[in-house]
């Protein structure tokens, strides 16, 4: 006994079919599009500097931690501080960080990383005083892909346990992939107290790009 396909022989499409059709796929198109905007847009927000200014928060070093970048000028000191932090879909949260200080001499830092100040009439490529109060401030952060270096006492220079970047005291690049020496940080002193402000800088070139400002 022969079975019979339920659905029936198809018609063919007439052009406003066809028509109606193309419209309607290019309209959703359209409207994804518009969505993945209106979600890249907070996402963003999140990353990009704070303020119209393009600048960020301070955050007080303690007493101690001062007192021992004073002395510092043969190993860099590990000096903890509180960062506030916000994006549009977290609340606002206070996490621990941290950051490398060392106590320079100013002339022999500023020959010491020609990739800091080699912007017109020597100045530094950063839109702040990278040498305050004799102390220079280092990002922990590898300017290779980001990975949190150490200061290794047995051979006098940071090392990076992920790639093998290898930088001096004076945060010059040594060896290894990493494209430029460590970001120096902004450093002030404010009514006797000394701040410091965290950015983050990006990876994989030479250029110092900024991603985020301390909010």
């Amino acid at each position: 006994m022969a079975t019979h396909s339920a659905q029936g022989a198809q018609e063919p499409e007439t052009e406003d079919e066809i028509s109606r059709r193309t419209f309607m796929v290019g309209a959703v198109t359209v409207m994804s599009g518009l969505i993945g905007v209106g979600l890249a847009i907070p996402i963003l927000g999140g990353l990009l500097p704070q303020g119209g200014s393009g600048t960020g928060t301070w955050s007080p070093l303690t007493k101690a931690e001062l007192a021992e970048l004073e002395i510092a000028t043969q190993k860099p000191v590990k000096l903890s501080f509180s960062m506030t932090t916000k994006d549009a879909y977290l609340p606002e949260q206070t996490l621990q960080d941290y950051v490398w200080g060392i106590k320079v001499d100013p002339s022999r830092f500023r020959a010491a990383r020609p990739d800091i100040f080699n912007g017109p009439g020597g100045k530094a490529d950063v839109s702040y005083d990278v040498v305050n109060m004799s102390f220079v401030v280092f990002s922990p952060l590898c300017p290779h892909l980001g990975c949190r270096y150490a200061w290794d006492p047995a051979s006098n220079k940071f090392l990076c346990p992920c790639h093998g970047s290898q930088y001096n005291l004076e945060g010059a690049h040594l060896a290894g992939p990493a494209p430029r020496g460590l970001d120096p940080l902004p450093l002030r002193e404010q009514h006797g107290v000394a701040e410091l402000m965290w950015i983050r800088y990006q990876s994989t070139t030479p250029d110092r790009i900024v991603i985020s400002y301390q909010s």
